[in-house]
């Protein structure tokens, strides 16, 4: 399977930096996992906080890695013992072609207690501090109001599938955590959107392109687009509000 080919020279490859842990969360760990749809999302554990120099090293190893099939989608993130506490903290990452920094999520800390897969190493309760419940609350809501409300009012973004797919997934996702306080799986918020008063026709083309068969002729773009990006926004404004007034 290519996921494991490309795991395996993945894990071979950092092995050189002797990494304390490499954890998977996202849907590879959460049972949802899709080839060729879904990110590989991972977190790796290194005995000391990357210099400069090991940054470096670090992105010859992903780029000796792009004509791997699904390396485009590996992501992975790059922590220490002494730099794991603080869930604000910027790490760097590898993700989507290039090298950034950023945080590893309250959400992603909870995920990899929950249900983190174990690649290499020691397990992330050996090394990651638990999230409190109202950290995690606290951080689901800001994330609402702060990165995906003001979002919904740039039409030009609803365009784009990663858009549709995340925006909606993530708003019922929050949903459930900040309701019940549990974490679900991106199958399991597809079927919360209907029951959270979502577009019938939104949702079933999010579980086309994500779930149907891939040989299936895709719709026609004419006008489609448009409609699609109108109701979404036209839903997920309003929701987004609602859920932070509630929870906020």
């Amino acid at each position: 399977m290519p996921t494991d080919a490309l795991l395996a020279r993945f894990l071979h490859a950092l092995s050189e930096l002797s990494p304390l842990a490499v954890w998977a969360h996202g849907s590879l760990a959460g049972g949802d996992y899709q080839e060729g749809r879904s990110d590989l999302d991972l977190i790796a554990v290194l005995p000391e906080p990357p210099a400069l120099r090991t940054v470096r090293r670090l992105v010859t190893l992903h780029r000796r890695l792009r004509t791997q099939p699904l390396a485009a989608k590996l992501h992975c993130s790059y922590l220490a013992p002494a730099t794991l506490d603080d869930p604000e903290r910027s790490h760097p990452t590898w993700a989507h072609g290039r090298a950034m920094r950023r945080p590893v999520t309250p959400v992603t800390r909870r995920e990899l207690h929950a249900f983190g897969r174990v690649l290499h190493g020691q397990a992330p309760a050996r090394l990651l501090p638990p999230v409190p419940d109202r950290q995690l609350h606290d951080f689901v809501v800001q994330d609402q109001r702060d990165f995906w409300r003001p979002a919904v009012d740039k039409a030009r973004l609803w365009r784009q599938d990663a858009w549709v797919d995340l925006g909606m997934l993530t708003f019922a996702r929050a949903t459930v955590t900040l309701r019940d306080g549990r974490l679900v799986s991106k199958r399991q918020a597809l079927g919360e959107l209907s029951a959270l008063g979502a577009p019938a026709e939104v949702v079933a083309d999010i579980a086309r392109r994500r779930y149907g068969n891939p040989a299936d002729p895709v719709p026609a773009a004419d006008g489609r687009l448009a409609r699609r990006a109108g109701l979404t926004r036209a839903y997920l404004g309003p929701a987004i509000d609602a859920l932070v007034t509630r929870y906020g």
